[in-house]
């Protein structure tokens, strides 16, 4: 007779009692045990945070003495420091690729999609890049400060400092600096990557250009379990939630892991404009993110697709785009 296969056997399903069915032994029991998981969450929260202070007060004050001095000192120890967060706040980071290798005279922009404020430190720490910001993160006690020790850009997004910001943003990347971008402008729930800003790949305009990497970001797992869509939106810092609040329920958690994907590098002067270059960029972190949703086997994509510019004609959605699944960008 064949039997059954393992995969198709079915456990019996465990009886769900009721609460008011449970004997007051029992009942008791299970609330002290959800008492000592609030307790012990909350012990992690504020312990996890009492040692990122303790790790950020001199580590500001080393980077401060490294800004003083010449060479890349400076950029290795922000590189450290972000390290150092990510694993005191017990988020292990996964790295799928390489960094691109920067070619005479053009630097990197690594454009990643943007879901939460831990995207800082897990990108900080393997991108050796200076952040691209707004603003309003210039005048935020303490992280304002800790931005400017590692020399973030802060653009005010206003139509009419445009071209100032851009020439700023120029003469980091001649000074040698790599940059790292957001160009969903905001931050997302996580399901998906929005549509990246045309006007924040002027910097990627000129006659040698920086060389362009795509990233996907996705954090996929919590308590050592694959995220879904009920669990993944804790990651999510948006819309009007607060640092503080959102930092609470998220470090009161174990067993976290992001996953970095890091895709070919993509030359700007292969497009025509900016914005068929942003959507090129756009389509291939989009897909990385979604595989890396899906919990799927990820590998970095490239464009692979004939340059626009040749042709006159925009690429359509997918074309030439890493496995064929352009069409998993937002699932």
């Amino acid at each position: 007779m064949r039997q059954t296969p393992r995969r198709l056997r079915r456990r019996p399903e465990r009886p769900v009692i009721p609460q008011d069915d449970l004997d007051p032994a029992t009942s008791d029991w299970l609330f002290r045990r959800r008492h000592q998981r609030v307790l012990l969450g909350s012990a992690r929260a504020i312990r996890r945070a009492a040692c990122v202070a303790v790790w950020t007060l001199p580590s500001m004050l080393l980077q401060a003495g490294f800004l003083l001095l010449p060479g890349k000192a400076k950029v290795r120890f922000a590189a450290f420091y972000w390290a150092g967060v990510c694993l005191l706040l017990g988020m292990r980071v996964r790295v799928i690729g390489a960094r691109a290798a920067a070619a005479p005279g053009r630097q990197i922009v690594y454009v990643s999609n943007h879901s939460s404020w831990i995207d800082i430190p897990v990108l900080g720490a393997q991108l050796h890049g200076c952040f691209i910001s707004k603003s309003e993160v210039a005048g935020w006690p303490v992280i304002g400060l800790v931005a400017k020790l590692g020399r973030t850009v802060f653009i005010s997004r206003r139509p009419g400092a445009t071209g100032r910001e851009r020439d700023g943003m120029r003469a980091r990347l001649a000074a040698g600096d790599d940059l790292i971008l957001f160009p969903e402008g905001t931050t997302s729930d996580g399901s998906r990557v929005m549509p990246f800003r045309t006007a924040f790949f002027a910097v990627a305009e000129g006659e040698a250009p920086p060389l362009i990497q795509p990233v996907s970001i996705v954090y996929d797992r919590l308590a050592g379990l694959p995220t879904g869509r009920s669990s993944r939106p804790l990651f999510a810092w948006y819309g009007d939630m607060d640092i503080a609040s959102h930092y609470w329920r998220l470090a009161r958690h174990r067993g976290m892991r992001a996953s970095v994907l890091l895709h070919a590098p993509i030359d700007p002067a292969s497009y025509a404009n900016r914005k068929l270059l942003a959507q090129a960029v756009w389509q291939v972190v989009a897909d990385g993110a979604a595989t890396l949703r899906q919990n799927r086997p990820a590998q970095p994509l490239g464009t692979g697709a004939t340059p626009p510019g040749q042709h006159g004609g925009a690429p359509s959605p997918g074309q030439g785009i890493g496995q064929g699944i352009g069409h998993a960008a937002y699932a």
